[in-house]
Formats: C-alpha cells, structure tokens, sequence
C-alpha cells in the first residue's frame, strides 16, 4: 500500500465556491460539446496521513511505500514492531539519505521520466529534476539499503541497466497502464502503444503537485491563479473533473467515457514509444 506522507494543498484549503466558480467559467463551452454535466462545488475535506497510516498499521500489510516525504518516528518504529516492510521514496540523493536515516527497508530512486506526481521532499520538484539512470547509482552509493529503480524504464534493457548502476529491484507503473484491467480509457491505451505522442512536461495541474505527462489540448488554457482560484486544477490538466460525467458521480479516476477521453491529458513515463517493443514480446 503507498499513501502520500504530505497531503498539504494551500490552495484547495483556501478556495470558496466562488473561486470554484470563476476556475470553471472557461471550462463551459468544452463541457457543453461533450455533453458533460456541469461540476458542484464542493467543500474541501482534509485528509490526515496518520489516520489513514492507522488503517495500515492495524490491517497489518506487509508493504508500506510512501511518498512526499518522511513518516513521523513512531510510524517506522510500529511497522517496524509488526514487521512491516517500509519502503520511502526520493527524488535526490540526498533524500535517500534521509530517508535511510529514518530507518526504511528500501529506498526508491525516482528520476525526472517517471510519470505521474513529483514526490519530492527536500526541495522543490522542478529543483529535483535528476534522470533515473543518473540518481539510482548515486543513491546507491549513499544508502545500504536495497535501491529501487524507478522512471522510464519499460523493457528489458532498462531493467538490466538499472540492475548494473546499482539497483536491486525495478519499479514499474506506465507498462502497467496498457493493460485492459487498469481500467485506462481505449483512448489513454492507444497512446501509450502509440509512436505519436513525444511531449512530456512537468506542470502543477494535478492538486497543485507537480506531475509528469502528456499535455492535451486544454492543458495551459486555464491556468490556476494566486488568489486561490485553484479548485478546478484537476479539470484544466487532467480533462475530468472533481466528478467525473457520465458515470453516476464516480470519483476521480474512475474510466471515462469515450467522449470525454478524447480531451484527457496522459500522466505517464517519458519513454512510452518503447510499449509496442513489449507487445511484440520485448520484455
């Protein structure tokens, strides 16, 4: 199980219905060609890490991965107790030292491909931008615990390059994506089989984190603003909103309809093009 040690959005804890509001106004007329419901403001809900951490703790899993930082003390030391394996995500080097301060089972070396949030703790993610085959050997030479290599790395070669700079394990997220059971769109699919798709940019769209991806057409036409305007982020980058249409309400992240998958921005790895090698039995 991996839950986020830092669930802070400034943000979406200071925006009202009526920065709710002005964020969607632009969104209108893209929602009207889709034949989308318009989006209901709601109150923003707070979620603690350490309720959710109890949940694990009691359950007794035998992974705990985080990311987004470092668990409070006596955390590590329960999952230790129960014999719960903790492994702790970094972005730099110097994270990983950390993390292995704290006391983790495994590190997790995440370089700039990898898709999806930025889970950088030490400093800001747009200054923690290292490509995996450059930080997993230089985490591995600060930490004695296992290395886990994570970012781009969907073959084969990538593997036997990870396991060579110092990795003893890979970690693996797009490739997975493909499969029809992720519940993926056929759209989202494809363009992961694809050759087509190239871009692959960092931006804050996703609850004001920073994550990596394929922008789509509305990505950058509305932008969130400083004054708290910030509440509809999810729908600018990620093409669904709050709610997603056409699905009885389901929440973010359920499988959209074809329609709406159409506008949908693609969270992934920078090397996706490799994806056709493994359907042809490459990996």
């Amino acid at each position: 199980m991996n839950l986020w040690v830092s669930m802070d959005d400034e943000g979406a804890r200071t925006s009202d219905e009526n920065a709710f509001n002005r964020s969607l106004a632009p969104l209108a007329v893209h929602f009207a060609a889709l034949g989308a419901p318009r989006p209901e403001y709601k109150p923003y809900s707070w979620i603690r890490f350490e309720d959710q951490a109890r949940v694990l703790l009691d359950e007794k899993v035998r992974v705990f991965s985080f990311i987004y930082g470092i668990p409070p003390q006596e955390i590590l030391e329960e999952c230790r107790a129960k014999h719960i394996v903790t492994i702790g995500t970094a972005t730099t080097p110097e994270e990983g030292a950390a993390l292995q301060e704290a006391g983790v089972d495994a590190v997790v070396a995440s370089g700039f491909e990898a898709g999806g949030h930025r889970s950088s703790f030490l400093r800001a993610a747009e200054d923690s931008l290292t490509g995996t085959f450059s930080l997993v050997p230089q985490i591995a030479n600060m930490v004695d615990v296992p290395v886990i290599a994570a970012g781009g790395i969907a073959d084969a070669r990538g593997a036997i390059a990870a396991l060579t700079l110092g990795a003893e394990a890979v970690q693996m997220g797009t490739v997975f994506l493909a499969c029809e059971e992720s519940g993926a769109s056929l759209l989202h699919r494809q363009a992961l089989r694809g050759k087509k798709i190239r871009a692959h940019r960092a931006d804050k769209g996703l609850h004001r984190k920073t994550c990596a991806g394929n922008p789509q057409p509305l990505a950058g036409g509305v932008e969130p603003g400083g004054n708290g305007d910030s509440a509809l982020s999810v729908a600018t980058k990620t093409r669904q909103k709050p709610r997603d249409p056409g699905r009885s309400g389901g929440p973010v992240g359920s499988p959209a309809p074809m329609g709406w998958a159409k506008c949908q921005s693609v969270y992934l790895h920078r090397r996706i093009g490799f994806l056709d090698l493994i359907s042809r039995g490459g990996f």
